[in-house]
C-alpha cells in the first residue's frame, strides 16, 4: 500500500512540473516570439531559428534552453554582424558595455562607468581626466605658463578704494574644445591692495564722497526698514 501511494505522488510531482514548464513555453512563446515575426523557420520551444534577409537573429539563454528572436537593429549590450546565410546580434564581452563595435571594444558604457580605449572604466586612469558629459576618460591637457597679474581693480577703478581684484590666465596647448573642457582651471584671480586716493584729488573732496556713500547706504537702510 505504501509503494502505491509513493507512486502516485512522484507521478503527481512530475506532471505539476511538466504542466510549469509548458506553461512557461507558452507564455515564452507568445511574449517574446509572437506570431514568430521575422522569422523564416519558428520552433514553439525556440523561438525563430533563421530571419528574413536584413533581420538580425538574437539569441539569449534562460537556463539550458535558448530562445532566438528576429530584430531590425540589436538592442543594447549586442552588436550585429552580417553574414552570408544570417546576421547575427553578438553579446559584448563586457557587462558594463552598452554597445560596442566588436566583442572587445565597447564604443558606449552604461551609466556611472567611463569609456577608455574601448574599455568601460569604474574610474579613469591617473593620466586622464573623467568627462561626466560624454562618460569619456580624457587625456590631461597640457598648461602653458601662467599670464602676468591685471592692474588691481574695483568697479574698474583702480584707485580710490582700499581693496580690489587682480586676475590672470594661462592657455591648453594642443588640446580639442572638449578636453579643454576636462582642463584644470584656466583663469584665477587675487584680493589686491589698490590706492585708497587717486592722483590729484583732494582731500576734501574725498571726504564728500565719503559721506555722500554713508548717505546713500542710510537712505537704503530706512527704506528696508520702513518696509
Amino acid at each position: 500500500m505504501q509503494w502505491i501511494v509513493l507512486f502516485l505522488l512522484l507521478w503527481f510531482i512530475n506532471s505539476m512540473e511538466m504542466l510549469t514548464q509548458a506553461r512557461r513555453r507558452k507564455q515564452v512563446s507568445t511574449t517574446l516570439f509572437e506570431n514568430c515575426t521575422g522569422c523564416i523557420m519558428c520552433s514553439e520551444d525556440n523561438g525563430c531559428i533563421s530571419c528574413q534577409q536584413k533581420l538580425f537573429l538574437i539569441i539569449w539563454r534562460d537556463g539550458m534552453r535558448q530562445y532566438g528572436a528576429c530584430v531590425h537593429a540589436c538592442p543594447p549590450g549586442y552588436f550585429g554582424v552580417r553574414g552570408q546565410e544570417v546576421n547575427r546580434c553578438i553579446k559584448c564581452r563586457s557587462p558594463n558595455c552598452e554597445s560596442c563595435f566588436s566583442k572587445d571594444f565597447c564604443i558606449k558604457c552604461k551609466q556611472q562607468f567611463y569609456l577608455h580605449k574601448g574599455k568601460c572604466l569604474s574610474t579613469c586612469p591617473l593620466d586622464t581626466i573623467a568627462q561626466p558629459s560624454t562618460q569619456e576618460c580624457l587625456k590631461k591637457c597640457e598648461m602653458g605658463p601662467w599670464g602676468n597679474w591685471s592692474p588691481c581693480t574695483n568697479q574698474g577703478r583702480t584707485c580710490g578704494w582700499r581693496w580690489g581684484s587682480a586676475a590672470r590666465s594661462r592657455e591648453a596647448i594642443k588640446s580639442s574644445k572638449e578636453e579643454a573642457e576636462a582642463c584644470p582651471v584656466l583663469t584665477e584671480s587675487r584680493k589686491c591692495r589698490m590706492k585708497k586716493r587717486c592722483p590729484g584729488e583732494k582731500k576734501g573732496n574725498k571726504r564728500k564722497e565719503k559721506r555722500e556713500r554713508k548717505q546713500r547706504r542710510k537712505k537704503k537702510l530706512d527704506a528696508l526698514l520702513a518696509t
